[in-house]
């Protein structure tokens, strides 16, 4: 619905010399925010892990099982994601996204099973997959190529930004007026974003406030011509170009997910520290990981600013921040804990950068009428990954406490995370040598 439009605004000359709007940016700040509600969303679970052990009495399989449940979920709605987004457009698409998983977040508060969580987590997966799609069709819409990573990397860095924010309220919520109230609340937020957005967004063809000069500025992609014909998936999953980033989501996203899931689990049976103890460790990890993540937004966008190609950038950057993640094997045996808080931090933030430039080879390659489709089957993917890591990690994990120390077993998962990255790369470029834009068929 909203291909086509392009060519009914008569575009002034690149060279106009009008002061440029920046309504743009705050696009990206509705982004940034929406992701920063969708991390808090669901790190919720895993903060208040200590409390469910104690009511519930579950395994740590039963809880991986939980997390595998969220990301089946989320898998799936990825794809009908993808498509609902691609063929109704990124306003309505993201306000049903925002508010289904505002409302499955908000079900939380009423389970008190390890069967209701099990339906709960299947909810919040099924609304939350609509994010991403969303978000990295919005970036395309509003900004041009050489500002795209950066923009990914800003709203992207919600995710880091909600790892900090989480274990500084989650736990004091739930202590002071009990689990239940984090999930109430984390719903409401939801809420009251869709409300914001529903009033402000729209494409920039239509966008009330935006002037001639930043319209210009955002579509000065000439090569980038909307085709308007929506592309079914099949067709789509007969491209290369579509696996470099379906195969490069399977291989990365665990780690991701096994961060956000798992940390306070590692400080805890590791080090000894409790969610109150660790929470300046967990701080600390996500605050390096924002600040740095951003960086890897701006590096490409610098690169190619001094002559190098989109490609060149790219390729560089994700090299970069594939090596950065490998230190993270020597967490385990880091004699300080800080040093392990170090490691992870820059290993989480490579991470971020790396997914931020991941995100952007899509519509690198891909015209924007398929970058929501192709986003969403790559978000399966990761996702289907991120399902057999939380249970592989749980049973590794039983079997190592049942023996008495589970730091053998989070050495082993560390060393998976740190081998991802690099992998993922080598697959990456052999399946999209270049980033140039494809014609679709």
């Amino acid at each position: 619905m909203e291909a086509g439009l392009q060519g009914e605004i008569p575009l002034p000359e690149l060279g106009t010399r009008a002061r440029s709007t920046n309504i743009r940016w705050v696009v990206c700040a509705l982004l940034f925010f929406a992701t920063t509600i969708n991390y808090v969303d669901r790190q919720i679970l895993s903060l208040i892990k200590e409390m469910l052990d104690k009511e519930l009495g579950w395994t740590n399989a039963q809880f991986g099982f939980a997390n595998s449940l969220f990301q089946i979920a989320y898998g799936l709605s990825f794809i009908g994601f993808g498509w609902f987004i691609d063929r109704f457009g990124t306003k309505i698409g993201y306000a049903v996204s925002i508010a289904m998983w505002s409302i499955a977040a908000g079900a939380h508060a009423l389970v008190g099973s390890v069967n209701g969580f099990y339906v709960a987590r299947l909810g919040l997966g099924a609304g939350e997959a609509g994010n991403f799609p969303s978000a990295i069709k919005a970036t395309a819409q509003w900004f041009p190529k050489r500002e795209r990573a950066f923009a990914t990397a800003i709203f992207n860095s919600g995710a880091s930004v909600a790892a900090v924010l989480a274990p500084m309220t989650v736990p004091f919520l739930a202590l002071k007026w009990g689990w239940h109230s984090t999930f109430l609340i984390a719903g409401a937020a939801g809420f009251i974003w869709v409300i914001f957005w529903w009033i402000f967004y729209e494409i920039p063809e239509r966008h009330r406030s935006i002037n001639e000069a930043e319209r210009a500025h955002i579509l000065s992609d000439r090569d980038e011509a909307e085709q308007e014909r929506k592309v079914p998936w099949g067709d789509i999953l007969g491209y290369r170009q579509a696996w470099s980033f379906i195969v490069a989501k399977l291989l990365t996203d665990p780690v991701w997910w096994f961060f956000l899931i798992w940390l306070p689990d590692f400080f805890k049976k590791t080090r000894g520290l409790d969610i109150k103890n660790s929470y300046a460790h967990l701080a600390t990890i996500y605050a390096i990981i924002t600040v740095l993540s951003i960086f890897g937004g701006w590096l490409p966008g610098s690169l190619i600013k001094k002559g190098w190609s989109v490609t060149g950038a790219r390729k560089l950057s994700m090299l970069i921040f594939a090596f950065c993640v490998m230190p993270i094997f020597f967490v385990t045996q880091a004699e300080s804990i800080w040093v392990a808080v170090a490691l992870i931090g820059i290993a989480g933030a490579a991470h971020q950068a790396w997914s931020a430039n991941l995100f952007t080879t899509v519509s690198d390659m891909f015209p924007k009428s398929a970058v929501a489709s192709v986003t969403g089957l790559g978000g399966l993917a990761g996702s289907a990954g991120g399902f057999v890591f939380p249970i592989l990690t749980g049973m590794l994990l039983d079997s190592y406490e049942r023996a008495g120390n589970a730091t053998p077993g989070y050495h082993i998962l560390f060393t998976i995370c740190a081998s991802a990255y690099i992998i993922a790369f080598v697959f990456h470029h052999l399946l999209a040598p270049r980033f140039q834009q494809i014609e679709l068929k």
